[in-house]
């Protein structure tokens, strides 16, 4: 055998069990064995088998009940029923009910030694058989939901991305706000094998502390003032699925510590709880900063940092992949013109392209797309003209410096404050549409403004 095949025997008589067990071990097989039907069950949620041969009688728990089990963990797991007082009817159930075989006793060494051959082969086609399905389903849901781009920066990006969407293994996604990272999130979960799961995901710099424990771990009934029931957090909630976590970095030491213990013991413990809870769910993260440099300055933990980057993706600004700027124009274009049922589809004249490809885009593909969206809301006719688009994308000039110019190789944070002054002198001063631009929250930008120090 190619590798070892484990067989799960279950029967009341240890005399019976014992022949198996030396029959089966001598052709290769690995045997587990269970003295009645109620260890037989114990026995199939631990060791996964991928035989079962069960005896059909046995007092408590009955052959049936363990096939039952067997085929709600794995409807592929072949189980053989053994019985000594064999009918055409409880032969007619056992079949009906998902049995590989109905074997009577005393049966012959090679007849069960042929029937247990058989029905691994049959599992291993199977297996194979849902692999590729799974493979081309894949493959096919990939061509539907690769986000729009060719500029190679960003396509490299995605393959890495289809790489890296079938394992279970932690991403940390990074670049500038608005890049698309959530985008891209939701393409790893729509080519992984949790793609049926759920997709949740949370701002880690949109809540309060306090706020942001309750959502990711849950809490108890009178935990804090205002917990009126027992909440089951993100973490639990999005079992089997994939849970993102936008904007890491903001997230305070404290929270940390808790997210880096569920992500190692695969458990959480809810406010006010002792008792831990198991957690099944694959953590995908985004941050627009340098964690490097958060790590430095002693506001990340770098342990939290080495857990989540397992694989990091980084995306290039829009300013970086002008070629994208017109795929991505007519995709928003086209789909704003469908939301809006328009009877003739949504056009874009060939000026406001021409000004979309040289703005700069500091807020990238979220920008872009706000843009868009008024200028489709704003458009006179079926065709986006260059009047329609804001008044910055028509008239300022690229970004290139701010505030008289950036120090030589300056940090993300740097870059952030610089960022964040340019969008609000664009707005004039609106912190509101200001937020809206940069991707974030209000609350998030409010506490930029006082980490910064930037009055408006």
């Amino acid at each position: 055998m190619s590798r070892s095949v484990k067989i799960l025997l279950v029967d009341d008589e240890v005399g019976i069990l014992d022949t198996l067990d030396i029959l089966l071990r001598g052709e290769g097989y690995d045997v587990v064995r269970a003295e009645g039907g109620k260890a037989g069950l114990e026995l199939i949620e631990r060791e996964r088998p991928d035989l079962v041969l069960t005896d059909i009688r046995m007092p408590g728990v009955t052959g049936l009940e363990v096939l039952a089990r067997a085929r709600e963990l794995d409807p592929e797991m072949p189980v053989i029923l053994m019985t000594a007082q064999a009918s055409l009817q409880s032969a007619m159930r056992a079949v009906n009910e998902g049995a590989f075989y109905y074997l009577q006793k005393p049966f012959a060494n090679d007849e069960l030694l042929a029937i247990c051959g058989r029905a691994v082969e049959v599992r291993a086609l199977k297996v194979e058989n849902r692999a590729l399905k799974k493979e081309i389903r894949r493959r096919d849901r990939s061509a539907d939901l690769r986000p729009v781009g060719k500029a190679r920066g960003f396509t490299d990006v995605l393959r890495l991305a289809e790489t890296v969407a079938p394992t279970d293994s932690t991403v940390l996604i990074s670049g500038e706000s608005g890049t698309g990272k959530e985008v891209v999130a939701r393409y790893i979960h729509g080519l992984s094998h949790r793609a049926g799961e759920t997709f949740s995901s949370i701002n880690c710099g949109a809540l309060p502390e306090s706020l942001l424990e309750s959502e990711l771990f849950g809490h108890t009934k009178g935990s804090f003032t205002g917990a009126v029931r027992d909440k089951v957090g993100l973490l639990v909630a999005a079992g089997g699925g994939t849970l993102f976590l936008d904007e890491i970095g903001e997230m305070s030491p404290a929270t940390q510590v808790k997210l880096l213990r569920a992500i190692q013991e695969r458990e959480v413990i809810p406010v006010g709880s002792t008792d831990p809870v198991a957690v099944d769910v694959r953590i995908l993260a985004a941050t627009n900063r340098d964690l490097e440099d958060e790590i430095r300055r002693g506001a990340f933990r770098s342990d939290l940092y080495y857990r989540l980057n397992v694989i990091q993706l980084h995306l290039p600004p829009l300013r970086e992949r002008k070629e994208d700027i017109p795929l991505l124009a007519r995709y928003f274009v086209d789909r704003l013109g469908r939301e809006q049922s328009r009877e003739v589809p949504l056009d874009l004249d060939d000026d406001a392209l021409a000004a979309l490809n040289e703005y700069d885009w500091p807020g990238n593909v979220r920008e872009l797309e706000n843009a868009l969206e008024r200028a489709a809301v704003l458009a006179k006719g079926n065709a986006i003209t260059l009047g329609a688009l804001p008044d910055r994308v028509r008239e300022a000039p690229p970004l290139r410096v701010v505030g008289g110019g950036l120090p030589p190789n300056p940090t993300m944070e740097v870059i952030e404050k610089a960022y964040i002054l340019w969008v609000l002198q664009a707005e004039g001063g609106n912190k509101t549409r200001a937020s809206e631009v940069l991707g974030i929250d209000p609350s998030t930008l409010y506490r930029k403004l006082n980490r910064f120090g930037i009055e408006v």
